[in-house]
């Protein structure tokens, strides 16, 4: 490996425009296929095999008119007034009229006025699909006289009225400063063409702002489009600093920057380009965008600074080092990425299709970085050329003795390694009490109860429990199944309903219809509280347990779907896999570096310290995103539950960078160690060599993922927190703290292993000890073949 890289390294400096020209070719391909093809987000979180999918599924067979998706939009009154009278209703009328003409919403009818709203507490009970108001035209007077378009509409107000409705679908609160309009798409929300959505909030805004009533979108019509903002820059800027200290001049810190945005260009825009092919959700292209930026700028760097390293010390040319980089750190940044994208890969074996395809295009981007990084890089050293340093540094850094060049590092690894004891017993502690709060960390999706109080969702979801209750903002979608062999008559509906009722939590349940051969039954039940209440989930649960006592009808069976009961099975899914993907990073993380470092106690060691770091991220993330503690520093101003997904993502990635780190560092040490340092002194040396890059790798993907936290989109600044704090924990407590002390204390037996394995165990070369006996053995031949020159 070491000796190919060094070859493709002095191939790609002699020869740039080869790879340039190749790279830049890709990206245009990709931008020109993402353009074409369009790009499609999705808002839909879902999982094959839950309970709630399966309901889904059954909608869609039997009640077709319900297959799309659904979006709501909530009037108020600034001034508290009422929205059900004059003006204010009028406008209100006219909004779901304009709406209703789009073609891809479904208008509603007088017919189905008791399928498509819950009732609210004033209304005089369920009423049968055979008692709902009828059409104009089949309006009579008294002795069957037709009655005059007047008399009409005011029956048909009446008749709204009675169910506490303003129009077709719009529910008005029992004060009458809430409305409630639900509008039914005939195709899912993430499946509509560009544009409709918007036309829809728009026109509900332009004839609410017309008479001074505020209309507001929940989160169900919030633009699907990857949450992409400003806010990255702020972290590439501080990156872009740190590796300007690190290289010492915009030349070279310029270098990991291009490398880095490039290979995620090249893979934001091939997801894009798939993304109408492959469904992804609003957080792949985020969660890609972070990893491949924080990876590609570190493994560049890697290489950059390897090959200045070999220029100062070995005084070689800036075609020789960089061909040297390649083959030493570039085989370190290889196997770095290999290891992420095993960590990534190994999500697939979870079986759930959104994190398998997130896990995936995250891969994709960090397996692009690594391509750049060993084939681009090299031929931007090569236009540079000798540049990459300029002549004043080089005498600089050459006037420098080895402590003035090493000075922190060593003061550092000297005082922990004398400190050992107690830096470990510190930092275990300090890590320990830190994790305290992930013991009653409590996942969940994101809502509108939850989001900031600027936001229109967040106001909606407050002016609907405000004006109906907490438990409107978590409708359940119910369907019973009739006994085997036995039908549904119409007239029974009512009665179901008021068994649903008498149950506990249950605010109340409005019918929704038969399924054409009567077998099924749809119901909304709105629970007394909002979807993340303990009540919300027991109820779900208990709808689904029942085998008769709640509908008051032996043998039938309930169904439950709807956004709420989505969310929950995907968090209760990702909860009970939690456990056996950790199982299989820790078996995972075990083998690959006891192949790396032919050592039965490093992988161990290392293990735990992730151990360590983990349980401290979760800890932390639930102290702040949950508990509210030090919310407002993150920008958030209502606690609640963690991201369902995030702890599932973040330990994949986690390990990935964490393992990374230590193989940079520990690989110095072990350095050492074959060079005759023993004990401490290996651990010392092998610390003042990788100490200040490490430092800086683990600065730069900091800043990335700390940029993500100033983010609006919540799942964005949980991802964003969670990394940085992640990466914060492991690279500066455990890898730079932790392992020099555990590595002091067991000394030579940290690099046992018994020697049948270590006869089995492959050599990985990750040192480049094999390129150094290739380039000694090619001077050798060189100095022969010259003595026989001058012989001759």
């Amino acid at each position: 490996m070491s000796i190919f890289l060094y070859r493709l390294g002095r191939f790609s400096y002699r020869r740039p425009w080869v790879f340039l020209i190749t790279w830049f070719l890709i990206l245009g391909s990709v931008i020109t296929l993402a353009i074409t093809g369009g790009v499609k987000i999705s808002s839909a979180i879902t999982i094959d095999g839950t309970e709630s999918q399966a309901v889904i599924e059954e909608l869609r067979s039997e009640f077709p008119d319900t297959a799309g998706g659904q979006g709501t939009i909530v009037f108020t009154s600034p001034s508290g007034e009422r929205v059900d009278e004059g003006a204010s209703a009028e406008a209100i009328r006219s909004s779901l009229t304009a709406i209703s003409a789009n073609e891809f919403v479904v208008e509603r009818s007088t017919e189905d006025l008791a399928a498509v709203m819950p009732k609210p507490e004033d209304a005089t009970g369920p009423i049968a699909p055979g008692d709902a108001p009828q059409p104009p035209e089949q309006m009579q007077g008294h002795a069957g006289q037709q009655v005059s378009p007047a008399e009409q509409e005011m029956m048909m107000q009446q008749a709204l009225r009675q169910q506490g409705m303003l129009a077709p679908g719009v529910l008005i609160s029992d004060d009458g400063t809430v409305a409630l309009m639900q509008i039914q798409f005939s195709l899912q929300v993430e499946d509509l063409p560009a544009g409709v959505i918007d036309d829809v909030v728009t026109t509900a805004t332009q004839h609410a702002e017309e008479v001074g009533i505020t209309a507001l979108p929940t989160e169900s019509l919030k633009p699907h489009e990857p949450p992409l903002g400003g806010h990255e820059a702020l972290g590439l800027l501080v990156a872009g600093l740190v590796l300007f200290l690190t290289l010492g001049s915009l030349r070279a810190a310029g270098l990991p920057l291009v490398t880095g945005v490039l290979g995620v260009a090249v893979g934001l825009g091939g997801a894009f380009a798939l993304s109408n092919t492959v469904e992804l959700t609003s957080a792949t292209p985020v969660l890609a965008l972070m990893i491949g930026l924080a990876v590609g700028l570190d493994y560049a760097l890697f290489i950059v600074n390897r090959q200045r390293h070999l220029i100062l010390r070995e005084g070689l040319s800036a075609a020789e080092a960089a061909g040297r980089a390649l083959g030493t750190a570039g085989s370190a940044v290889a196997f770095a990425g290999l290891i992420v994208v095993i960590a990534l890969g190994g999500l697939t074996l979870i079986g759930i299709s959104f994190l398998t395809t997130m896990a995936l295009v995250a891969a994709a981007t960090v397996l692009l970085a690594v391509l750049i990084a060993l084939t681009l890089l090299p031929s931007l050293l090569g236009i540079v050329g000798e540049r990459i340093l300029s002549p004043r540094a080089r005498q600089r850094q050459q006037q420098r003795s080895y402590v003035q060049r090493h000075g922190f590092a060593h003061t550092f690894a000297s005082g922990v390694v004398k400190g050992r004891w107690a830096v470990i017993i510190g930092v275990v502690a300090l890590l320990g009490v830190a994790a305290i709060p992930m013991t009653q960390m409590s996942l969940g999706m994101p809502n509108g109860s939850t989001a900031n109080l600027d936001t229109t969702e967040r106001q909606a979801s407050d002016a609907v429990t405000r004006g109906f209750g907490e438990g409107y903002n978590a409708p359940l979608i119910t369907v019973i199944h009739a006994p085997d062999g036995e039908h549904f008559d119409a007239t029974e509906l009512p009665a179901i309903a008021e068994s649903l009722e008498r149950g506990e939590s249950v605010e109340t349940v409005r019918p929704m219809g038969l399924s054409p051969d009567d077998t099924l039954a749809l119901f909304t039940v709105i629970p007394t509280e909002g979807a993340d209440a303990e009540s919300t989930t027991t109820l779900v649960h208990t709808l689904r347990a029942d085998s008769g006592d709640l509908t008051g009808i032996a043998g039938t069976t309930i169904g439950v779907t709807g956004l709420t009961a989505i969310n929950l099975d995907i968090s209760e899914k990702l909860a009970s896999v939690l456990p056996l993907y950790i199982t299989i990073i820790v078996i995972l993380s075990l083998l690959v570096l006891l192949v790396v470092f032919r050592s039965i106690l490093i992988p161990i060691k290392a293990t735990v310290g992730f151990l360590l770091t983990i349980g401290a991220t979760f800890g932390i993330m639930t102290a702040i995103f949950q508990w509210g503690w030090l919310k407002d520093l993150v920008g958030i101003d209502t606690a609640g539950p963690i991201l369902s997904f995030l702890p599932i993502m973040v330990t994949g990635i986690l390990y990935g960078l964490a393992m990374d780190y230590e193989m940079f560092l520990v690989s110095s040490m072990r350095e050492a160690h074959v060079h005759g340092h023993q004990g401490a002194q290996a651990v010392i040396r092998g610390f003042e060599q990788s100490g200040r890059v490490v430092v800086a790798a683990a600065a730069i993907m900091v800043s990335v993922f700390a940029g993500f936290i100033f983010s609006e989109d919540s799942m964005v600044k949980q991802f964003g927190l969670a990394l940085a704090v992640g990466i914060l924990i492991d690279a500066f407590l455990i890898r730079m703290t932790l392992v020099p002390a555990l590595m002091a204390t067991l000394g030579r037996a940290a690099w046992w292993t018994p020697k049948w394995l270590d006869k089995i165990l492959p050599n990985l070369d990750i040192e480049g000890d094999r390129l150094t006996d290739y380039l000694r053995t090619q001077r050798g031949l060189t100095r022969t073949h010259r003595a026989e020159q001058s012989n001759g």
